[in-house]
């Protein structure tokens, strides 16, 4: 495992945007370099301790996504080597297993939230009003049941350390147009049909997931930013799956679990993870990873 990677020091490369969890530096007018930290955020806080390794898996499982699904929409990977984009050998030999190169796109201003399971947010609002997101379901459904039919329920992107909200279908179309919301819509469902049904046979429940995209020069709709990774999605073991309880995930549970211990108002500062928390977190990131792709 290479030593964790907190924060990226390319000095070659204008910093354009510092994340949560992502570095990304310009690389020129129609490329950008998305360096994949270990950081790790919980309650919108990014925690001051790294998880060794996570980024690397981060970044694997995208592309391993990307590729996989390539037929059902095109994606921001690119062709450009990373020793074109560093020729410093130092520089390289910091990101090199956390980079990603990619082209520069015109970002959409919603989140594709698909759900295919009733838990987190969604189970919340089913107990208020028996719907999700304005969608209706029907009545007696438990926490963690599929759903009847994947749904879709985007969001606004938030800024770091605030909270995404929750719009329904007509305001996506007022914000993207009726013609891209739709694209933006069937996409995701697609993409995140297709997907489970795979992870599903590896082992893996999506229970639900988030999907970015931008548009290329041509006005082309894209894939971009992480797809469906530990940190995207919801991840659940398929072999510990049951209905009525709240699953445990391949994730930040852990990380989570421990916060929610201590006596913490969930606002920046965050408190540094004991070894064996980071340690057990690394553990699932890398028994997802193993899953999906091994």
């Amino acid at each position: 495992m290479p030593k964790a990677l907190y924060t990226s020091h390319i000095k070659s490369l204008p910093l354009l945007h510092k994340g949560k969890v992502r570095d990304i530096y310009d690389i020129d007018d129609r490329h950008m370099l998305i360096v994949t930290t270990d950081r790790i955020s919980a309650f919108d806080v990014v925690m001051p301790t790294p998880i060794p390794g996570k980024g690397m898996i981060l970044n694997q499982v995208t592309r391993f996504w990307m590729q996989k699904l390539a037929h059902i929409i095109p994606n921001h990977l690119s062709t450009m080597p990373l020793e074109q984009a560093l020729p410093d050998a130092a520089e390289r030999a910091e990101v090199e297993h956390h980079a990603m190169i990619v082209r520069k796109l015109k970002a959409l201003p919603v989140e594709a939230i698909v759900r295919g399971y009733l838990i987190g947010s969604g189970w919340k609002d089913y107990q208020q009003t028996g719907a999700v997101c304005g969608i209706a379901l029907p009545p007696g459904l438990t926490i963690a049941d599929r759903l009847p039919e994947v749904i879709y329920t985007p969001s606004t992107k938030a800024s770091v350390g605030s909270h995404d909200q929750n719009i329904d279908f007509a305001a996506s179309e007022t914000l993207l147009s009726t013609e891209i919301a739709a694209q933006v819509r069937d996409a995701s469902l697609r993409l995140y049909r297709e997907a489970a049904d795979y992870a599903r046979e590896h082992g893996i429940i999506i229970a639900d997931t988030k999907f970015e995209f931008g548009l290329d020069r041509d006005g082309t709709l894209t894939l971009i930013d992480e797809v469906l990774t530990p940190d995207s999605s919801r991840f659940w073991p398929v072999d510990a799956y049951q209905p009525g309880t709240s699953p445990v995930s391949f994730d930040k549970q852990f990380v989570r679990d421990y916060l929610e211990q201590l006596d913490w108002n969930k606002t920046a500062p965050g408190p540094e993870l004991p070894t064996d928390i980071a340690e057990k977190t690394a553990a699932k990131y890398q028994q997802a990873r193993k899953l999906l792709i091994e």
